[in-house]
């Protein structure tokens, strides 16, 4: 039966404390639904690109918004790697607001075949590995890890469930993601897809206690900021047989917490204060010129006077309105002055 070993550190319990209040803090602000749609699409974004080039697609930010954005038919086997990542994404939180999302190898297979659809043969798809498997040092190519042997590994996932459910109203479920984040890469289950398909189960659990990192942010933004670490705090380095026993999860939880925190702090930076005070709110014509931006890339004041009948003067301000909200950008100078979405998925 597994039973991880970790200790409630200071640095753990503090970083528990602090996430939980930053959660409450963004739970207590209210977003138009202008902003979070654009957010949602955002963290899609980000999350996408920072798991896959987690595990060396090359793809920059920018290269997977016109990816995502464009789905071309002839794809590269890095294309697909993140498409397949971004319908995850969808799929799980579509499931997630219907409330019917819960942790089984069902859905962990299910994920898995979502992630690696048309990169592994059939009988490899949505289905536990057959075959003995090695973990390189990304740089030197050498051996560091021996996963569980094949014929373990179907009981070592379903016990990581049972783990996980037993313990929901016992263990504090940031602590829960932690350790099914962890076990899952040293059982290390498929021939592939291991990394994308464990990050997105944790967003799961993460979302069903209440922060859905779907909506919000990409905590694999901040593992890809320095891969090295990540792959060295969360892997194990030797023979699993040999390791399983002495297995540590402590560092790894106050690594995975931290994230958590520098994640949502980000965010918090990003997300424009925005309530239904009449100095926030946005009115029909306001909604009409974020329409118009994100149909065709950008306004300027003569594309907006064609919308609405607001004097010059007027229009100014209400430009000035979305600039104060942090909704949209000016771009150029004089006559040739035009206003696009801002991004929100710039990394701090």
């Amino acid at each position: 039966m597994f039973a991880p070993k970790y200790t409630i550190t200071d640095q753990l319990l503090a970083n528990i404390t602090r996430i939980n209040g930053l959660i409450r803090d963004l739970n207590d602000r209210r977003f138009s639904q202008v902003v979070l749609v654009e957010f949602e699409k955002a963290a899609r974004e980000v999350s996408t690109f920072a798991s896959t080039s987690i595990e060396g697609n090359p793809l920059p930010l920018a290269e997977v918004k016109k990816v995502l954005k464009s789905k071309p038919a002839h794809i590269r086997d890095s294309e697909k790697e993140v498409i397949n990542y971004n319908h995850a994404l969808e799929t799980l939180n579509q499931l997630l607001e219907s409330d019917t999302l819960e942790l089984s190898l069902t859905l962990i297979l299910a994920i898995h075949r979502q992630v690696i659809d048309g990169l592994l043969p059939t009988f490899e798809t949505g289905k536990l590995r057959q075959h003995p498997v090695v973990v390189n040092n990304p740089r030197s190519g050498k051996v560091v890890y021996l996963p569980p042997e094949v014929e373990k590994v179907k009981e070592l996932i379903e016990d990581l469930i049972l783990y996980v459910t037993d313990n929901s109203n016992l263990v504090d479920p940031l602590i829960l993601a932690g350790i099914f984040h962890k076990q899952m890469v040293i059982i290390h289950p498929f021939m592939d897809g291991n990394g994308r398909t464990t990050r997105l189960i944790t967003k799961v659990l993460l979302a069903k206690m209440g922060l859905n990192t779907f909506n919000l942010f990409s905590f694999e933004n901040y593992y890809n900021q320095n891969v090295t670490k990540y792959f060295q705090i969360v892997g194990e380095y030797g023979d699993y047989n040999d390791l399983v026993d002495s297995i540590d999860f402590t560092n790894w939880l106050e690594y995975f917490t931290g994230g958590l925190i520098d994640e949502l702090l980000r965010v918090n930076k990003l997300l424009p204060t925005i309530g239904n005070t009449p100095e926030t709110k946005l009115e029909i014509h306001h909604l009409k010129m974020l329409a118009y931006i994100k149909q065709n890339g950008f306004i300027t004041d003569k594309n907006y006077a064609k919308l609405t009948d607001r004097a010059k003067a007027t229009r100014t301000l209400d430009f000035q309105k979305l600039l104060d909200l942090g909704l949209i950008e000016r771009k150029g100078k004089g006559r040739s002055t035009y206003y696009s979405q801002k991004d929100l998925s710039v990394s701090s």
